[in-house]
């Protein structure tokens, strides 16, 4: 698509400046309805870009230079890539602290902010929205500002007094958000409200520098974020006032989003996708809708995606992401919020130009105009030597329709190969007698179900027999427990002292972390004990309990001596 220009249309009046002038205690957003939601110029814009990416772990990366965290140096072709696939708007996150120089002046190293302005400048010839901001200086010199008030208030005016000089004539397609995931705990303090009026002090003061260093700034739009980025009313409510106090009808609020904890991690049994975190995206999302949007202030989710990708993308299992991932961009969408997703390297391959998981940009891309639908799983199990029967899910259309059942090119036949009843798909076992081959442990075949509009759900039919644990000996730094996983995947991990008391990190369950405290490697025929579950477990006993998604659990034991474990099934 191609996107239009912005033209200098944030000139002109927008949205009533009573929607800002009043009072939080007069507009709580309990009180807000959706009739009052802005149809103003800056909705328009913003709404313009969706959707959204990250260029993350580049120009934020901490160290010498946009290579510093493993990405390669960015080119004019990625960019034009980005824009490629439909993309209509970029966060270009960067960490200015390593560029900065001494006192009194803070000067940018020249070649640093022309740097900036390179990619920013590539962005903007594709014709995307771009938002720049000051990135994880929040965390490395901004959160001290509790004890240093003086030199953090001095760096990051002097900082935003060059960006805002620097880009100052270039269009209002490019936006500036003042700092990402404030925080300022570093001076020990735990008193939100200090935190807050923190918080007040850098907005307001960023609002003034840019709007005071004239010609396109006076009216460019500027997002401002809540304290850590997070979406609880409380923090927004903060932010509310501050967006009230400046009375300016070209600002924006952004909020991050990694999902409901315990699914986002993999922890506390939370494996599939849930009522819990459904829940959670809706309660958050109508927070953020209430208190922004229905008030006539525009919202960016800067950010979003789930904290177990920091570990590796499959701490989530496909499906269950897949099924997260559309029902988010759905919500979203619906509360009129742009969304930007997260991409460190992980997501987009920086290298190929080509992404790394085609299914999960497939249903995202298609959520952009429409829902997909999905299935209640995508793994078909048919264990080893059972007799094969056959296989029945509820399909979560989501308002489309099941069109078809697909073998690669081959369109199988209703009644003879799967039938369909509503939401009820049957998988036939004289299909699944031809698509397996006993003994060939793992993915055998592939079914792909198509539907009336979005995405199509992949099935992977997989032969399966119980997995063989074997005894292991080795340390808290290095603890493989050797598995025939047999076709098998690993869920989730229970860890418990023989006297049932929960053992290791988190101890409030029993499920550790998949990826933080444990994770299988399904090349090597292993399942991994990391150092940092042995931080937390005391010598002696351990009992196990290795859960996987065919419905098999096994046992195992282990025995802490120091730093020398051994193990054995149970």
């Amino acid at each position: 698509m191609t996107k239009r220009l912005l033209p200098v249309l944030l000139t002109l009046a927008m949205v009533s400046s009573l929607l800002f002038s009043l009072a939080p205690s007069q507009a709580s957003a309990a009180d807000a309805s959706p009739e009052a939601a802005s149809t103003s110029t800056l909705q328009s814009i913003v709404d313009d870009m969706q959707p959204g990416w990250n260029l993350g772990n580049t120009l934020d990366a901490v160290g010498a230079d946009e290579t510093a965290w493993g990405n390669p140096r960015v080119t004019r072709e990625l960019i034009q890539h980005i824009a490629a696939q439909g993309y209509k708007s970029i966060r270009i996150p960067v960490t200015w602290d390593y560029h900065i120089g001494d006192a009194p002046n803070y000067t940018v190293n020249p070649a640093y902010m022309d740097r900036v302005q390179e990619v920013v400048d590539w962005a903007l010839e594709e014709d995307l929205y771009v938002m720049l901001n000051v990135h994880h200086d929040s965390w490395l010199w901004i959160s001290h500002m509790e004890n240093n008030r003086a030199h953090v208030v001095a760096r990051f005016n002097a900082l935003w007094t060059q960006i805002a000089d620097r880009f100052k004539d270039h269009p209002h397609q490019l936006m500036f958000e003042s700092v990402n995931e404030p925080r300022f705990t570093d001076g020990g303090t735990t008193d939100e409200h200090k935190q807050f009026q923190m918080l007040d002090e850098l907005n307001v003061s960023f609002h003034r520098i840019v709007r005071s260093s004239g010609s396109l700034n006076a009216d460019r739009p500027l997002v401002l974020s809540t304290l850590e980025a997070s979406p609880t009313q409380e923090r927004m409510d903060e932010l509310y006032k501050t967006m009230s106090k400046l009375n300016d009808d070209h600002l924006i609020a952004t909020v991050h989003f990694y999902g409901f904890w315990p699914f986002s991690v993999n922890i506390a049994g939370y494996t599939r996708f849930e009522e819990d975190t459904k829940n959670d995206i809706d309660e958050t999302f109508r927070n953020v809708h209430q208190t922004f949007t229905a008030r006539g202030i525009p919202v960016i989710l800067g950010e979003y995606g789930l904290l177990g990708f920091d570990r590796n993308t499959g701490v989530i299992q496909q499906g269950e992401k897949l099924k997260f991932f559309e029902y988010l961009t759905h919500v979203v969408q619906e509360k009129q919020i742009v969304h930007m997703l997260w991409d460190n390297g992980q997501h987009f391959n920086r290298s190929s130009l080509t992404w790394n998981d085609p299914d999960f940009f497939h249903i995202m891309k298609a959520g952009w105009s429409g829902r997909s639908s999905t299935a209640e799983t995508d793994l078909i199990f048919v264990g080893q030597g059972s007799t094969l029967q056959d296989v029945s899910m509820t399909l979560n259309l989501n308002g489309n329709h099941f069109t078809a059942l697909t073998l690669g090119e081959q369109t199988l036949n209703a009644g003879s190969d799967y039938t369909i009843f509503r939401d009820r798909l049957t998988i036939k076992a004289s299909l699944l007698s031809r698509l397996v081959t006993p003994g060939q442990y793992g993915v055998n075949a592939e079914l792909t179900a198509k539907f009336s509009q979005g995405a199509d759900w992949k099935f992977h039919v997989i032969v399966n027999d119980q997995p063989q644990l074997q005894p292991a000996t080795g340390t808290t730094e290095s603890f493989l427990i050797p598995v025939s996983f047999r076709g098998d995947q690993l869920a989730t991990m229970e860890a418990v002292y023989p006297d049932g008391s929960n053992a290791g990190p988190q101890n409030w369950t029993s499920f550790k972390e998949f990826g933080y405290t444990f994770s299988p490697s399904y090349d090597d025929g292993t399942i991994e004990l990391h150092s940092n579950f042995f931080n937390e477990v005391r010598d002696g006993d351990v009992h196990l309990k290795f859960h996987f998604w065919s419905g098999e659990m096994l046992e195992y034991s282990i025995t802490k001596n120091g730093n020398r474990v051994t193990g054995s099934p149970r």
